[in-house]
C-alpha cells in the first residue's frame, strides 16, 4: 500500500502565518479536518477527542481526570495531577488548540466555541489540581487567548445569525472576562487596551456598529438606565431585550 502523503499535499502549498484547514471525507465516510503545516498535514477528528482516542475508555482525558478526582474525593483524599497525568493533560490541550483554530479558519463558530469551552473548563480543573504553582501558571497565562477565541467565535456566530446587537454584547462580555484575567495578574488597564487581542475585538465591535448603524445596544441602554436609577425605562428595555431574545 502506498503510504506517502503526496496526494494530500498536491496543490496545497504551505503559507506561513496562515491557518490552512479543510474538511475532507475519510474512506469510511467520516468527516475529518486536515490542517496544513510546514512539513506536511495534520489530520484531526471532527468529533470527540481530536486524535480519535478514548483515554481509559472516556471521551476525553479531561473526563477521565474528573472521574479520578471524584474517586479521590469519595475516599477523602486530595487529588493532584501526577507527572504522567500532567503530560497527558498537555497533549489534550494542544490537540484542542489545533482543532479550535481550524474551526475558526473554517468559520464553524459553534464547534470553535465548544472546543474553547472544553479548554476553559480543563484549565479550571488544572488550576484546582495542579501539581505545582509553576504548572498552574504555565496554563493560566493562556486563558486570555482562549477567551479571545471564544469571544470571536460567539460574536461571529451571532452576526451570522442576523443578531449584530447580540454580537456587540458578546464582545463586551468577552472583553470584560479578558480584563478580569488581566487584573488577576495586576496588569495595568493601559496595557490591556494596547493588547493585540483586545484591539482586534474593538475593531470587530466598531465594524459591527458602523455596518449596522448601532449606537448603544439594548443591553447597554439597560445598564445605563439602571446606573441612572431610571427604573421605568429599565423595565421597558428589559422587556424589549426579552422579546428580541
Amino acid at each position: 500500500m502506498n503510504q506517502d502523503i503526496d496526494t494530500a499535499l498536491q496543490g496545497w502549498e504551505f503559507k506561513p502565518g496562515v491557518v490552512q484547514a479543510r474538511l475532507v471525507q475519510a474512506r469510511d465516510g467520516r468527516q475529518v479536518i486536515q490542517m496544513r503545516v510546514d512539513l506536511g498535514v495534520l489530520q484531526i477528528e471532527s468529533t470527540g477527542r481530536p486524535d480519535g482516542s478514548r483515554p481509559h475508555g472516556h471521551t476525553t482525558y479531561f473526563e477521565y481526570l474528573q472521574q479520578q478526582a471524584r474517586v479521590a474525593k469519595r475516599s477523602k483524599q486530595a487529588f493532584a495531577l501526577s507527572e504522567e497525568q500532567s503530560q497527558e493533560a498537555d497533549r489534550e490541550f494542544v490537540q484542542y488548540y489545533h482543532r479550535r483554530i481550524c474551526w475558526l479558519a473554517l468559520r464553524n463558530y459553534q464547534n470553535a466555541m465548544a472546543d474553547a469551552d472544553h479548554t476553559l473548563a480543563f484549565m479550571d480543573f488544572v488550576r484546582d489540581h495542579a501539581p505545582s504553582e509553576e504548572y498552574r501558571d504555565a496554563h493560566e497565562r493562556y486563558r486570555g487567548f482562549v477567551l479571545f477565541h471564544r469571544t470571536q467565535a460567539a460574536a461571529a456566530l451571532a452576526a451570522e445569525n442576523d443578531n449584530p446587537e447580540g454580537a456587540i454584547d458578546l464582545i463586551g462580555e468577552g472583553l470584560k472576562a479578558i480584563k478580569d484575567f488581566f487584573s488577576s495578574y495586576e496588569i495595568e488597564e493601559e496595557k490591556f487596551e494596547e493588547d493585540g487581542m483586545v484591539q482586534q475585538l474593538r475593531k470587530m465591535e466598531e465594524s459591527l456598529r458602523q455596518l449596522h448603524n448601532i449606537g448603544a445596544t439594548l443591553r447597554e441602554k439597560l445598564e445605563q438606565a439602571v446606573a441612572n436609577e431610571e427604573y421605568e425605562t429599565a423595565a421597558k428595555l428589559r422587556d424589549a431585550l426579552k422579546r428580541r431574545q
